[in-house]
Order: structure tokens, then C-alpha cells, then sequence
């Protein structure tokens, strides 16, 4: 029995035939669409991919001499390198005032990729080797009381040598410059967000507790990561230093799953919906669909794109979940949770509920990762837009077909969500039958 949404129009077994042949457009074996220079699953201790990007990027140094003086965004950075041993530190421009942009992706919409990385590259990264749940000492001290402030800080750093090193590109994190040992650190006064110090004093509130009071009170998701990766959170004994990956995700995920107590627990839509948006030579379609709280994020690398350069195909990953969630980390990696946050903020707001399948398209326009910050706003800004709504997902379908390059079969086949809602038997079926 054909699920009741569909028409005769999308022909069940025309469709099921076509999928069981070779589709030559998607090619699954490439390891850098899961790896994202993160994971060295080619064996190699340092990407290929992006070394090669090194090597053709140009651009002139923002520090020739072993001090700085500037305004720190604020920002700070925790590597993840050697854990529980990691290198903390604070992020400064040669520049003084408000410097906030440098460090704010909530203000980079509508920016292209050469000039957000031009924004970064001015920010030099002091290092300093630390435990993660070391809280003492001067540097320490003072790269978490920069985490703590709401306006830029001035700042003054003495390296132990001449910042080095390319910048750091990574498909989680932000862009930034060059990177030297810490020698000397010191601050000038702050302004401290108030918010932020309320959690950080409570030593009794639990770091997802924290987390999800800050956001609810309108603190930005990228202050919160920011804090939460300063170890400002949490019961006191069991407070740590986080490495900025690692924080990006915790936060998408602790807010999005909190959001999604509330969806589960509303109506569901009237109609089918389909958002679209384009931005950095991606493309994002997202279709709601009115069922039972479910997810899923499908995208798809055109060769040329930043981890399928060399590819001669177009490479399709997808990660899903159903209403009880996941209890594994997708293999997409941030991107997944991060698109997540923003569709649970849209049906909260709407006070609905939905299936929801997010599709992106990345084009060879994409050159270089500048971040999960990327995904979490660009679905935002989908979300924001005026949907085309339809009463059969036919209809959806169909336009949906005519709004992406890859044609409608191919997003089937790589869709856990949409196979199942297309042609599994469900128990309202039954009770219709």
C-alpha cells in the first residue's frame, strides 16, 4: 500500500525501478566528505586537502615582529590537540576599537567566502600548554576572563618567538592567522557580560542548564560556545576547559535537543512546505512535512567543492533521526546539529511540529570551510523566507525537482527519511485501509 500523500503522478514503481539501477552522479566512497580534514582517515597526519590550500593561499603577514597590541573581539581559541593537555589562549588583531565582527558570524550574512577569511586572517593566536581543568596562573586566568566579556578588550601579548604558520581552516571553526607560544598576556579593563557572569557564579547550575538559560535570555549562540569552551559552566569540581570544536557542537546540541522536548509536544502542520536559499554557492532547500517529529540532513559535494576537489562525481552523505532522537554522533559532524538548532527554533517558534528534511547542495563556488556557523545561519535565513506550501508531496517533490541541479530520484535514494515516508506502511495506513 502506497503512502497516502503520494498520487499516482509519482509512480511508486517506476521510481523503485530507477533507483535499483546504477546512478553513475553519486559516488559514496569518499572518505574526506566524512573526514573534513578532522578525522585522518587517509592515515596521513596532516590533511592533504587543505595543506594544498595552504600552499595556494597568499596573503600578507599580520605580524612581523614577537609583540601585540590590540582589541581582542573578544575571542579566544582551545586546541584539542594532546587532550587533556591542550593549548588555550586569546585571539588579537593588530587593530584596537570595536573589533567584534572579527569574532561574530551572527554578523557575517550576506559576506563571501574571500571576505569572511579576510576578516579572520587579522586575528594572531597566543598559545599556552595547559591541563583542561587547570584554572590557575596569570594566562589562564586571563583567556577566561576574556570569554566573560561583552565588548572588545584590549589587549597585549609577548610571544616567545614571531607568530607562524597558515591560517587555520577547518569545517567546524572559524578561519584565523598565524599562532605563537604565549610569553606575556594582560588585559585592559572589560565591560563583562552580565549574563554570562550570572552562570559563570552559579557553581551549582549544570553546564547544559547554563547553557539554555543564556540562550533563552537572548545571549548569542557564538558567546555562549565561546564561554562554555573557557569552562565558565557547570558544577564547580567538574568545570574544564572545552576545545573550541568541541564546544561549537555541545551547545548546537544541548539547545537543539531542549527545543525539541517542546516541538514533540505541539501539533503538527497543516501543509507541505518548502524553503529555499542560496548563499556562498550553496544551495538549501528545507521541506517540512506534516508528520511525527523526525530529521534529516542531506548534502551533496559537486566536484571542485573544498573536500571533493579532485572528484570526478558528486559526493552524497546524509544523517537522520527519527522522534526518539539519536544516542550516536552523526557522521556529517557539526553541520548536522548546527542545522538542527536552527529548524527546532523555527517550529518553536511556530509552536508546530514537523518532519523536516534539510537538502544542500555545495557547489564549486565553495572553496574553503569558514565554519558550522555556515550551516546554523544559512538554514536560519531559510527558514526566514516565505515557504511555498502543498496539500500532496507530489507537489513539494516536484518543485523541489526543479529548484536543484541533482535530479529528484537521486535525493530519494540518499534519503533514509524520504524513503520511508514515500513507500513504508505506517499504522495510520491501517487504520485508514
Amino acid at each position: 500500500m502506497k503512502n497516502p500523500w503520494i498520487s499516482d503522478v509519482i509512480n511508486e514503481k517506476n521510481i523503485i525501478k530507477e533507483l535499483s539501477g546504477e546512478i553513475k552522479f553519486v559516488e559514496k566512497d569518499s572518505r574526506c566528505i566524512i573526514c573534513k580534514g578532522s578525522k585522518f582517515l587517509c592515515g596521513k597526519v596532516r590533511c592533504p586537502i587543505l595543506v594544498r590550500i595552504y600552499a595556494q593561499l597568499k596573503f600578507k603577514p599580520v605580524l612581523e615582529k614577537e609583540e601585540i597590541e590590540g582589541s581582542s573581539p573578544p575571542d579566544i581559541f582551545i586546541g584539542r590537540i594532546g587532550y587533556p593537555y591542550v593549548y588555550i589562549g586569546p585571539l588579537i588583531p593588530p587593530l584596537k576599537g570595536n573589533t567584534s565582527i572579527l569574532s561574530c558570524p551572527e554578523l557575517w550574512q550576506g559576506k563571501n567566502i574571500d571576505e569572511i577569511v579576510e576578516l579572520r586572517l587579522q586575528l594572531v593566536r597566543g598559545k599556552y600548554r595547559t591541563h583542561v581543568k587547570n584554572f590557575e596562573g596569570k594566562i589562564v586566568e586571563l583567556t577566561r576572563e576574556i570569554a566573560l566579556s561583552k565588548s572588545s578588550v584590549e589587549s597585549e601579548a609577548e610571544f616567545r618567538r614571531k607568530p607562524s604558520g597558515t591560517i587555520v581552516l577547518d569545517d567546524e571553526v572559524q578561519p584565523f592567522g598565524p599562532s605563537a607560544p604565549l610569553k606575556n598576556f594582560s588585559i585592559g579593563s572589560m565591560k563583562t557580560d552580565q549574563k554570562i557572569e550570572k552562570a559563570y557564579s552559579d557553581t551549582d547550575l549544570k553546564a547544559s542548564e547554563a547553557v539554555f538559560w543564556l540562550y533563552k535570555k537572548g545571549v548569542l549562540i557564538s558567546r555562549i560556545q565561546r564561554a562554555f569552551s573557557a569552562g565558565l559552566f557547570g558544577i564547580e569540581k567538574q568545570r574544564k576547559f572545552v576545545p573550541t570544536r568541541w564546544s561549537i557542537t555541545a551547545v548546537d546540541s544541548i539547545i537543539s535537543q531542549k527545543l525539541l522536548e517542546q516541538v514533540k509536544t505541539f501539533p503538527l502542520i497543516n501543509e507541505f512546505r518548502v524553503y529555499e536559499h542560496e548563499a556562498l554557492d550553496n544551495k538549501w532547500i528545507v521541506l517540512m512535512i506534516p508528520d511525527y517529529w523526525s530529521y534529516e540532513l542531506i548534502e551533496a559535494w559537486y566536484p571542485k567543492t573544498v573536500w571533493n576537489p579532485a572528484g570526478k562525481e558528486t559526493v552524497i552523505y546524509s544523517d537522520s533521526e527519527g522522534f526518539e532522537g539519536r544516542t550516536t554522533y552523526p557522521s556529517i559532524g557539526g553541520c548536522y546539529l548546527a542545522s538542527r538548532l536552527s529548524v527546532s527554533e523555527k517550529l518553536v517558534e511556530e509552536k508546530r511540529q514537523a518532519a523536516v528534511i534539510v537538502l544542500r547542495e555545495i557547489h564549486p563556488g565553495y572553496i574553503l570551510p569558514v565554519g558550522v556557523w555556515n550551516v546554523r545561519l544559512n538554514v536560519k535565513e531559510t527558514l526566514k523566507n516565505k515557504p511555498l506550501k502543498f496539500d500532496k508531496m507530489e507537489d513539494a517533490l516536484k518543485y523541489i525537482s526543479t529548484k536543484l541541479n541533482i535530479p529528484l530520484k537521486v535525493w530519494i535514494k540518499n534519503s533514509h527519511l524520504l524513503r520511508k515516508l514515500l513507500y513504508q506502511k505506517r499504522l495510520l495506513d491501517f487504520i485508514q485501509g
